[in-house]
């Protein structure tokens, strides 16, 4: 007895090390979805970069907003030449007003926010600043008391002083934050993904697992369903010198005994999964304000005609995102240069409303019992017009 834990030790099951969460951990192997990363980065990637219909709803919307006409007029006058428009004309040596205007709308649509830099005196020169880079720096009071633009290791700071800063920052509404803007592409994000993974899975099916056209089944007689290599190669031959290629297109296929010919198409589950890139591709569009006829999207047709979306995607859409960036920019402006002006889109120069506005015209002007400042009123005019000097 005396040697009996010896016994004991022997029939000791083994110590195994292992992680004490192991088997909780073990139990997590279900998949999970995976989303693109929120940041504006990541979104530019995917939705921009990425994604034909967020690529071309962004630049939709960014183009037709930079060349609208602008107005520029105080509380008297409007203005056909003015310094502040001649510094929206030829805003740096590199950009006309086109293209400094399709950078800050597209930035805007982006990430939701855009951020513009007034360099020199006066300030000569406008530059529009890459929103992924730029920090808003608080103060005690929550406005902002500077904006940080980082590029690599290196940081330049823009200092708010008096309330005069040196870069507009343009956001869109954000229920959720004070400082920066909530943007399309966010509110579309999933949809972005949705798409992004129905185009990789089309292409895998196309490396992988791509269907083709028909198959030929051989039946032999007396059970045999195999054919021998001689006349194995002699149906590739045939097959490739004489139902191949364009010049063979649409000939008759002539099938010995034993050959049959099954067409083949898609499947229900691969007709289901083109109906959802589809429906994901329709909710890029709305989240953008874009008729999804403009984008060349198949599905219900909202609108009766290609002029009726072309008017409602002006009138819903580039219109009030236009009269918000330049009424920023024109009061910013302002302050900076001392000109209490402000700017606007020129209704009347816009070819897509002409209709609207040659009704509207037409209702004013017939309008007796309006006076002629009313009427300039609500035709968006000054008070009076003057020579411009």
């Amino acid at each position: 007895m005396a040697f009996g834990f010896l016994k004991r030790a022997e029939q000791a099951p083994p110590e195994v090390k292992a992680s004490a969460a192991g088997r909780v951990a073990a139990l997590g192997v279900a998949g999970r979805v995976a989303w693109t990363p929120r940041d504006a980065g990541s979104m530019i990637r995917a939705g921009f970069c990425g994604n034909p219909v967020g690529f071309r709803a962004v630049k939709l919307i960014a183009e037709a907003a930079a060349a609208l006409p602008l107005v520029c007029q105080d509380a008297t006058r409007r203005y056909d030449t003015h310094p502040v428009l001649d510094l929206i004309e030829r805003p740096n040596p590199v950009q006309g007003r086109a293209e400094l205007f399709e950078a800050l709308f597209g930035q805007l649509l982006l990430s939701g926010d855009a951020y513009v830099e007034a360099a020199g005196t006066g300030p000569s020169e406008l530059h529009v600043l890459r929103s992924d880079r730029m920090r808003l720096v608080p103060g005690a009071d929550g406005w902002p008391v500077a904006y940080e633009y980082a590029v690599g290791a290196r940081t330049h700071r823009f200092a708010v002083e008096d309330g005069r800063s040196p870069v507009c920052h343009i956001r869109q509404f954000h229920p959720q934050d004070d400082h920066y803007g909530l943007s399309p592409m966010q509110a579309a994000a999933q949809a972005i993904d949705v798409h992004n993974a129905a185009s990789r899975w089309s292409k895998a099916l196309l490396d992988n697992a791509a269907r083709p056209s028909g198959a030929i089944v051989y039946r032999g007689a007396d059970g045999q369903a195999s054919l021998s290599p001689e006349q194995y190669d002699r149906l590739l031959v045939e097959m490739e010198s004489h139902h191949q290629g364009a010049r063979n297109a649409g000939r008759p296929m002539l099938l010995e005994g034993g050959l049959d010919w099954k067409p083949m198409g898609f499947s229900p589950s691969d007709m289901e999964f083109q109906k959802t890139k589809e429906s994901a591709a329709r909710e890029i569009a709305v989240a953008f304000g874009v008729p999804p006829m403009l984008l060349g999207i198949p599905g219900e047709a909202t609108y009766a005609n290609y002029a009726e979306a072309h008017r409602a995607f002006y009138r819903l859409t580039v219109l009030p995102l236009a009269a918000r960036v330049t009424a920023a920019l024109g009061h910013w402006l302002g302050e900076l240069t001392g000109a209490a002006v402000g700017l606007s889109p020129d209704l009347d120069r816009m070819p897509a409303l002409a209709t609207e506005r040659d009704a509207q015209w037409a209702r004013v002007g017939g309008a007796e019992f309006l006076s002629q400042a009313e009427k300039r009123r609500i035709l968006g005019l000054p008070p009076e017009m003057e020579e411009d000097s």
